[in-house]
């Protein structure tokens, strides 16, 4: 009889504190989740302050250069739990580019291929040099601030990829769509362009798994340095 209550007071006493790990585990993802929206909407009201004098000055630079149509670009994209949202940006490429796209790959077997594994092409034709410049700085991605403020995404996060994309390169949509993505993110702060989409998907799965204000911080930080170092962009 006596072995009988050890064991029930063992058991309740295991049953309570998973109880509280649980309970503890809940209130610090509620917390995260408040100071990374919080961030997130300071971040996005400033970057449309600062997007008025851009997009005059890529609006003038584009005009310059004789090109005429709209320089902002909109494409949908799969989000957190699966929500198709549309992204902005500012254009990069010529007006008819994804027709351009399916003809190259079409008729270029070395660009096929190696469209098929980066989803980027080193030497991208389509890519005007107005657009050369917003990627070298990473300019074009800052109309995603409307984004961020919608609760599309996150300053940080995995990149939002095509309807498709994931499936393509048999990614896992339980972790990667766990979470909002990001304008940039642990992908984004280690190679960006110069790893394979394989590569790619584990690093966005390492963030999804560990998100956190420390790794926010830290994607944050080197972002800003590969962003000066001008690294992976293309």
């Amino acid at each position: 009889m006596e072995e009988e209550r050890i064991a029930i007071s063992a058991d309740r006493v295991v049953y309570a504190n998973s109880t509280e790990a649980l309970y503890q585990q809940k209130i610090k993802k509620l917390s995260y989740s408040i100071v990374k929206r919080s961030f997130d909407v300071v971040f996005g009201i400033t970057g449309c302050l600062f997007l008025v004098p851009l997009t005059a000055a890529v609006k003038l630079a584009y005009l310059a250069s004789g090109d005429t149509a709209p320089i902002f670009y909109k494409h949908k994209r799969v989000g957190k739990d699966g929500k198709v949202f549309e992204l902005y940006k500012y254009r990069s490429m010529i007006p008819n580019a994804d027709k351009i796209l399916a003809d190259l790959l079409a008729n270029n077997r070395e660009l096929s291929d190696e469209w098929g594994q980066y989803q980027k092409l080193e030497n991208d034709p389509r890519i005007t040099k107005v657009g050369k410049i917003l990627r070298k700085l990473s300019l074009d991605e800052m109309p995603q601030v409307f984004n961020i403020l919608r609760n599309d995404m996150s300053l940080i996060g995995p990149r939002p990829l095509t309807i498709g994309e994931l499936d393509e390169h048999g990614g896992n949509h339980s972790i990667y769509e766990s979470v909002k993505p990001g304008i940039s993110g642990w992908w984004a702060a280690n190679g960006r362009s110069d790893v394979s989409f394989h590569e790619r998907l584990q690093l966005e799965y390492f963030y999804a798994k560990n998100a956190s204000v420390l790794l926010d911080l830290k994607c944050i930080w080197l972002t800003i340095l590969t962003v000066l170092a001008r690294k992976g962009a293309k």
